[in-house]
C-alpha cells in the first residue's frame, strides 16, 4: 500500500485518538490499552514500510502518549518517581532519540572548535576563562597541583554551591529553548567552547592526564547532563517551530511537557556531579590512576546508559508485549 493510500485510510481513526489522548474526554484503561494496541500496529507497519516518513514519527509521538496515559492511571503515589525515572523519561528520549544526536555532535563539534580556537590563539584561553582562574591555574601547575582549585573551600559548601550553579546553568540550557532552541545553542556553546579551550590548556602545559583524573571524575556527569538538558532545551524550541499536524500552541504545550520531564530526569546527575566534585575530586591528585579511571568510567557508563541505550530497551519491551497481546 502506498504511503498516502495508508495515511488516507487510517487518518479519521488517527484523529480520534489524538482527541482521547490530549482532549477533555476521559478514557478508562481498558479503552486506552485497546487505542495503544492498535496505534502499535499502525506503528509496526509504518516501520516496515515507510521506515524514514514522517508517519512514523507522528505514530511514535501518539503510542507513546498513550502508553504514559495508561501508566498514570495504574501507578499509586508511592511508586510514581520510580515509575517517572523508569518508564516515562526512557519512552520520551527514545520518542526524541534525534534530538539527542543532535545535541552531542553540536557538542564535539564546538568542543573542537574551542580546541582549535585556544591552539592558534594565545588570548584565546585567556578570553574565555578570564585572566584570573589562568593566572591561578598557572601557579597551581607551577606548585606541582594543576587541580588545586577543586581544593579549596569546604566540602559541603562546595558541593551545595556547584551544585547550584550546575541547576542553574541547565536551567538557561532547556528555558532558553523557548527562543527557537536559539538561547539554548548560545549557552552551550559557550559552555562547549570553554570545555575545550579549558582542556587544551591543560594539555599545552603538559598536565593533561592530571587534569582528566581530576576534571572528568564529576565532569562525567556534569557534562553529559547539560547535553541532556540542551535537547531538552531544542526539543522545547523545536515545538514552536515545527508543529507538525498541531496548532502552534498545542505543539508548544506537549514538547514543553516532554522536554520539562526529561530536563527534570537530569536533576539526579547532576546533584551527583557536584556531591562527587565537593567531596571526591579534591582528592584526585592523590588518588591511585586506577581508581580515578574507574570513577570516570563508573560514572560516565551510568549515565550512559541510562540515556543513550536504555530507552531502547524499555521501548523493545513494550513493543514485546505489544506482540504478545495480539
Amino acid at each position: 500500500m502506498r504511503e498516502v493510500a495508508f495515511i488516507k485510510q487510517n487518518k479519521e481513526k488517527w484523529l480520534e485518538f489524538e482527541l482521547a489522548i490530549f482532549g477533555k474526554a476521559k478514557k478508562n484503561p481498558d479503552e486506552l490499552a485497546n487505542l495503544y494496541i492498535q496505534l502499535m500496529n499502525d506503528l509496526s507497519y509504518a516501520q516496515t514500510y515507510y521506515p524514514k516518513s514522517k508517519t512514523v514519527v507522528y505514530l511514535n509521538h501518539l503510542a507513546s502518549q498513550i502508553y504514559q496515559k495508561i501508566y498514570k492511571t495504574k501507578r499509586t503515589e508511592k511508586n510514581r518517581i520510580a515509575e517517572f525515572f523508569k518508564t516515562e523519561v526512557p519512552l520520551l528520549l527514545y520518542e526524541y532519540k534525534r534530538y539527542l544526536l543532535y545535541a552531542f555532535v553540536l557538542f564535539f563539534a564546538t568542543v573542537a572548535m574551542g580546541v582549535v580556537s585556544a591552539r592558534y590563539d594565545q588570548n584565546f584561553v585567556r578570553l574565555i576563562l578570564g585572566d584570573d582562574y589562568v593566572n591561578m591555574s598557572l601557579e597551581n601547575i607551577k606548585k606541582g597541583n594543576p587541580m588545586a582549585v577543586y581544593g579549596s573551600g569546604s566540602n559541603w559548601g562546595s558541593f551545595i554551591g556547584i551544585t547550584m550553579n550546575n541547576l542553574y546553568v541547565g536551567a538557561k540550557c532547556y528555558l532558553y529553548g523557548i527562543f527557537g532552541g536559539i538561547g539554548t545553542f548560545y549557552i552551550f556553546l559557550q559552555n562547549s567552547l570553554m570545555l575545550g579551550s579549558f582542556q587544551y590548556f591543560f594539555y599545552e602545559k603538559n598536565v593533561f592526564w592530571q587534569s582528566v583524573r581530576g576534571i572528568w571524575i564529576h565532569g562525567s556527569m556534569e557534562i553529559f547532563a547539560i547535553v541532556i538538558e540542551s535537547s531538552a532545551g531544542f526539543i522545547l524550541g523545536a515545538s514552536i517551530l515545527f508543529p507538525k499536524t498541531f496548532s502552534r500552541m498545542n505543539s508548544f504545550k506537549i514538547g514543553f511537557k516532554n522536554s520539562f520531564k526529561i530536563f527534570l530526569s537530569t536533576f539526579p546527575f547532576t546533584i551527583s556531579a557536584g556531591f562527587l566534585e565537593g567531596f571526591i575530586t579534591r582528592y584526585s591528585i592523590d588518588m591511585p590512576n586506577w581508581l580515578s579511571s574507574s570513577i570516570i568510567l563508573v560514572t560516565l557508563g551510568i549515565i550512559s546508559f541510562y540515556y543513550l541505550v536504555y530507552p531502547f530497551i524499555v521501548y523493545k519491551k513494550i513493543q514485546n508485549l505489544s506482540a504478545k497481546s495480539n
